[in-house]
């Protein structure tokens, strides 16, 4: 394998937490490793509600972090709720002096949204549901004008360089116009925030290529992995037959929508007491069930907002068209679809994982924020948040920065082989089957035995190791959590174990013994 040495800091994955970290870095050297074109291919940009940070006058961020707590169903660390809490509306303020347009009133103040299970409306937005591709775009040009970042675009990350415990380096490949063999580029630290693992699922809201490959990678290298079990399914993707779903925001719920079903019937008012606005896992296995019983769940926009959903929610009325559907006429049919991996690369409040050398932020990375149940909207408020702190633990770590560094060119490489699409696609579904949105051992257990076939059937490529590896920790965990807590509902044991839950934590070499025991015992 070819080898590259350079000086800049390796920042694995293109989105929000990535690239806000690359500019918290400056003017320490950076190299990002962008498998798309800038900014097409990061969840970030798909994201539709907004930030979560306590702007108005009577709300506060203590008041912020307790919302946190709650929808977190018992597993959020109380700590981590309120350092990113206090932080929230200095980040905003940060993201409008970036030349974020987040929506405004008349008199300058920001306009805010409520979502569920936030006590009050909290959400910071731009033009209704368009906040992660304007934060990405005022991102991206920053990106492109600050000297110290180089951008290496079509490169994805296959694997992590260990030597003697620490990170050294990372392992690459080139992914555009077509997959190359790797090379090694050494380098003073990496930081891994190459998004979640909804691809996994064959009904997702994630961009295609955000598969686990980037948990996976680390967890290959020897990081520990919290929380892997709590996969947030979001409970209104449109239900469209399209892959990936496209995502009618909770922001729409917030503004009034109700969730019916064929018959135009409500059905949340007798699942919660919030109704539409309960926490997000309840709602996503209310209309788990309504699907399941072929009652064709949909969202009714028609009577809080008719003809404004066009200008109000662009990204959401041009899926509808996209779509052939009509929301100003109709309903919209939704489903619960995987959304958000609240678990990841264990970190402590500075983003450091386990493994010396590698820090991790973003959804990638499990901070302890997010519990069993993210909070609506907390998402990229976590990102922004533990990007900064990465970007600050890794200066003080490496010491005066280096004014500069060559820029890095890859050699050429020769063609590799692409994972199978059709192993991806198995994959996929054998989680939607048994890791989904209802699970139960017998379930469980198939799949681990599913994912081990699949990655029998092509064991030298890294990127679908990277996946199978992602999908075993999240089938073992679920299967180690015999209890229902959050996002992780099981069947079988339907009940939580006390109202505090424990953080599950697990290696990649425990969640294959586990997953070998399994296959040992169907023998």
């Amino acid at each position: 394998m070819q080898v590259i040495e350079t000086g800049r800091v390796v920042v694995i994955g293109a989105g929000l937490a990535a690239l806000y970290a690359a500019l918290k870095l400056a003017p320490r050297p950076v190299l990002i490793l962008s498998p798309d074109p800038l900014g097409s291919g990061a969840s970030s940009a798909w994201a539709q509600g907004g930030v979560a940070a306590a702007m108005d006058p009577h709300d506060s961020a203590e008041a912020h972090a307790r919302d946190t707590i709650r929808a977190g169903a018992g597993a959020v660390t109380p700590e981590v709720a309120a350092l990113v809490t206090a932080e929230a509306r200095d980040h905003i303020l940060d993201l409008t002096g970036l030349g974020t347009p987040f929506d405004r009133d008349d008199a300058g103040g920001y306009v805010l949204s409520r979502e569920a299970a936030h006590s009050t409306a909290r959400v910071v937005r731009v033009r209704g549901d368009q906040a992660g591709a304007e934060i990405m775009r005022a991102l991206i040009g920053h990106i492109r004008e600050t000297p110290s970042i180089q951008v290496l675009e079509g490169v994805i990350a296959t694997g992590l360089h260990v030597e003697d415990g620490k990170v050294t380096g990372v392992e690459v490949a080139r992914s555009l116009p077509r997959l190359s063999a790797p090379c090694l580029i050494r380098a003073p630290a990496c930081l891994l925030a190459g998004g979640g693992s909804g691809g996994l699922y064959a009904l997702t809201t994630n961009p295609p290529r955000i598969r686990g490959e980037a948990i996976g990678m680390a967890a290959r290298a020897g990081a520990r992995v919290s929380d892997a079990e709590f996969v947030q399914f979001h409970p209104t993707a449109i239900d469209c037959g399209l892959d990936p779903a496209p995502l009618a925001t909770e922001a729409l719920r917030g503004e009034g929508a109700t969730l019916v079903d064929r018959d135009g019937a409500r059905f949340m008012p007798e699942a919660h007491p919030d109704a539409e606005l309960a926490p997000r896992d309840i709602v996503a296995r209310a209309v788990y069930a309504q699907t399941q019983a072929g009652r064709r769940p949909a969202l009714d926009t028609r009577g809080v907002l008719g003809p404004r959903i066009l200008e109000a929610f662009p990204a959401v009325a041009q899926a509808c068209r996209d779509a052939g559907l009509d929301p100003v006429a109709g309903t919209i049919p939704v489903a619960a679809a995987a959304h958000y991996h609240m678990g990841g690369i264990a970190t402590d409040a500075d983003a450091k994982s386990s493994l010396p050398g590698l820090w991790v932020c973003g959804e990638t990375a499990s901070t302890g924020l997010h519990g069993a149940n993210r909070l609506a909207s907390n998402g990229l408020l976590e990102a922004l948040v533990f990007a900064r702190r990465a970007a600050h633990d890794i200066g003080g770590a490496l010491g005066p920065s280096v004014a500069t560094a060559t820029p890095v060119a890859l050699p050429d490489m020769p063609a590799r082989a692409a994972p199978d699409p059709a192993l991806i696609a198995r994959l996929r579904q054998a989680m939607t089957n048994g890791a989904g949105v209802i699970r139960e051992a017998a379930g469980l257990r198939r799949t681990l035995r599913e994912i081990a076939e699949v990655e029998a059937g092509q064991p030298d490529n890294p990127q679908l190791l990277n996946m199978t590896a992602t999908a075993t920790l999240i089938a073992a965990s679920a299967l180690l959590r015999e209890e229902s807590r959050g996002a992780h509902f099981r069947a079988d044991f339907p009940r939580a174990k006390g109202d505090a839950g424990q953080r599950s934590t697990l290696t990649l070499a425990g969640a294959l013994a586990l997953r070998d025991a399994v296959r040992l015992e169907h023998a």
